[in-house]
């Protein structure tokens, strides 16, 4: 299946910016270069479009600034999908599911000890990336929305004394009373209804392990989302074309799940400010002697083949490309001498927000034939003290009875790990590994060990994951930090020792948050915002 693009990104694409820029080969006529305006106003541009990226597109914009908003990955939005979804389910995937890759990696790589969950496919640029470090695997969106395309949507704030913990510099009475609730007025989040959670077949995979959690005295809470769940209702009864209950989510949700497309940066585009850049990669950035930044720009095309080299010169910068994204433009722009005076704290206080992934068997409990995709139920001990464990129940959406609960755990991991740029391959190199993930297995191990004592035929699978581990310590979907706010950055976002250059991201968090982390990330980013903006930084 072929790609094409819609007028959208032709359009966008299209938009004067004001950039200057040196044409390095010839464009395809929907990522052309935009001709030069005479404007006033600073000339921004802002890499990467997910949560943190498209809160500062839309805050510009709507401050009356334009933007350049460069994202790596595909438009989805505009991809035609006259011969079919956009997006491919997880069960039929195919060269939209992964980012150049050869065949599929999903966190549940084998099935019964099989290797038959994955499968080949024709390489690509996918909506689901995966960056591969000796120590662990990061699971990364691409495409414009970022993360919002692949991740299960759950939209979960932290609990204050927590978020007071890791970001003591951080007004909590601010962000609790006004950011935090902006955030999710702005992800569109709202609480999974009760009727769905309590009778819902799709659910009872959920259920069964709220319950046999509640049996051992853990709470169990409800997890909102950014699915629409009146859409959902509608697709228990196949009243609408199904998304959740189908298997999408990894690969993408073609109908139902609001991600940053249908929200934030559908606000952002409407202002008609912001100049969208899809497939297009940000290789170096570098500060000229007279203060402006100036971006070596790649852009390919959806098979990987290279259609343009330019760079584009810009007064102001938001680096929002995800933490190992923002940390290799700045590390290697450190190493290379290309922006004078960043920060020794570049690249440290990284960490995986605690992830460890886990399945119980559970015979004689079942949980279900059909699964939804989009979770609505966790369990937790959480008392921001080292022990504690947030553990979404994940559902396992095979289409057979498997008697298996699994979790996604969130955990209060201490380690935090770093990263260095590696002069032999050219890119980061990433500290982490094993050692620094057992404080958070042990803390899993310690919190589901008494629900299997205190429940008859459950025991913990090691059927499901690589190198057959109980525990999967060696991937995450949250990956934080390595431009912390209040360390590599001021209490702002701004670089320190770099005005005019920003982070705007994960990066700004130190190695955890307590739970999904998107719903802070915005929400800080929101707070950022208008504090640059009134403090005329744009």
């Amino acid at each position: 299946m072929s790609p094409s693009v819609s007028r959208r990104t032709f359009v966008t694409a299209s938009l004067a910016t004001g950039a200057a820029v040196a044409v390095g080969s010839e464009a395809s006529p929907a990522l052309a270069a935009p001709p030069a305006e005479v404007r006033s106003g600073p000339r921004i541009a802002v890499i990467g479009s997910g949560y943190g990226g498209a809160v500062a597109a839309r805050s510009l914009a709507e401050a009356g600034r334009r933007v350049d908003l460069i994202e790596m990955g595909a438009d989805w939005e505009a991809m035609s999908s006259s011969s079919g979804p956009v997006f491919p389910g997880m069960r039929s995937p195919n060269e939209r599911s992964m980012w150049f890759k050869n065949r599929t990696d999903m966190p549940f790589s084998y099935l019964g000890g099989l290797d038959i969950i994955n499968r080949p496919i024709r390489r690509a640029a996918g909506v689901l990336d995966i960056e591969t470090f000796a120590g662990i695997k990061v699971y990364l969106g691409r495409g414009v929305g970022g993360g919002s395309l692949v991740n299960g949507g759950m939209a979960v704030t932290p609990s204050r004394s927590f978020f007071e913990k890791v970001l003591p510099s951080v007004d909590a009475a601010e962000m609790y009373d006004t950011y935090f609730p902006r955030a999710r007025q702005q992800l569109l989040v709202t609480e999974p209804p009760l009727d769905i959670v309590m009778n819902s077949p799709w659910y009872q995979f959920a259920r069964v392990s709220a319950l046999q959690a509640k049996k051992v005295g853990y709470r169990h809470q409800l997890v909102p989302n950014v699915y629409d769940f009146d859409y959902l209702r509608k697709e228990t009864f196949k009243q609408v074309p199904r998304s959740a209950l189908v298997g999408e989510v990894m690969f993408g949700n073609n109908y139902g799940k609001r991600s940053l497309p249908k929200s934030i940066l559908r606000t952002a585009l409407a202002t008609n400010r912001v100049n969208l850049i899809p497939m297009t990669e940000v290789t170096q950035l570098s500060q000229r002697p007279d203060g402006t930044f100036e971006l070596s720009l790649r852009t390919i095309d959806f098979w990987g083949k290279e259609t343009e080299r330019r760079t584009a010169v810009y007064d102001r910068v938001v680096l929002a490309a995800g933490s190992e994204g923002t940390s290799r433009l700045l590390l290697k722009a450190k190493r290379y001498g290309t922006v004078k005076g960043l920060p020794d704290a570049i690249g440290q206080y990284w960490g995986p927000n605690g992830n460890v992934m886990l399945a119980r068997r559970m015979w004689g409990y079942p949980t279900g034939m059909h699964q939804s995709t989009i979770p609505v139920l966790g369990v937790s001990n959480w008392d921001d003290s080292e022990r504690s464990v947030f553990a979404e129940i994940a559902p396992f959406p095979t289409g057979i009875e498997l008697h298996t609960g699994v979790y996604l755990a969130i955990t209060n991991n201490p380690n935090t790990g770093k990263f260095t740029w590696d002069d032999q391959r050219r890119n980061v190199h990433l500290d982490w590994g094993p050692s620094h993930a057992k404080p958070g297995v042990d803390a899993v191990r310690a919190f589901f060990d008494p629900i299997n004592r205190a429940h008859s035929g459950t025991a913990y699978r090691a059927d499901v994951f690589e190198r057959r581990q109980q525990f999967a310590d060696y991937f995450t979907y949250h990956p934080l930090g390595g431009a912390v706010l209040g360390e590599a950055t001021d209490l702002s976002g701004e670089v320190k020792g770099v005005p005019g250059l920003f982070v705007m991201d994960g990066s700004l968090i130190p190695a955890k948050i307590g739970v999904n982390p998107f719903v802070t990330i915005t929400a800080l980013a929101e707070r950022n915002m208008d504090r640059l903006i009134a403090g005329h930084r744009f």
